[in-house]
């Protein structure tokens, strides 16, 4: 998806670590945390999937995040529903390329950042580029709903 809308970015595999999360991707990049972002796949009270990008060092305030959207509670999908909306592995699901159109909301935050590291699609491989590509080409929606870990 990146290449084809000739988005900017470089790659960057690392060894993967089962439940190791952005602390074992950070680390072995050698950037901080908080620039690598996490793309979590949750639903509404409906059951409708919607995906959240995070800060690795930070938690999604779920009750932040409904009052945002507007729904009455957000939580995260079980991670064999997750893989059914996004098509991908959990531990390497991207915002890019999702099986089916999902609404993106982002953490106002990471919009600040000069480069953030993304999942590109699977486990042990992330990808660097300027966060206003979320805006760009998934129209992400900022919220505010970060709590330090």
């Amino acid at each position: 998806m990146l290449r084809k809308h000739h988005i900017a970015f470089s790659e960057h595999p690392y060894p993967y670590e089962e439940h190791g999360g952005t602390a074992v991707s950070a680390r072995a990049l050698g950037v901080p945390e908080h620039a690598v972002v996490k793309t979590l796949v949750m639903q509404d009270e409906g059951g409708k999937p919607l995906i959240v990008l995070m800060h690795g060092d930070c938690k999604v305030s779920t009750k932040n995040l409904a009052r945002a959207i507007g729904c009455k509670a957000v939580e995260p999908c079980k991670p064999e529903v997750a893989q059914r909306h996004s098509g991908y592995q959990v531990g390497g699901t991207s915002p890019f390329g999702t099986r089916k159109a999902l609404p993106v909301y982002v953490e106002e935050s990471i919009l600040a950042l000069e480069t953030i590291y993304i999942n590109g699609g699977r486990r042990g491989y992330l990808v660097a580029l300027a966060p206003r590509v979320l805006l760009e080409l998934l129209a992400a929606t900022p919220v505010q709903c970060a709590l330090a870990d």
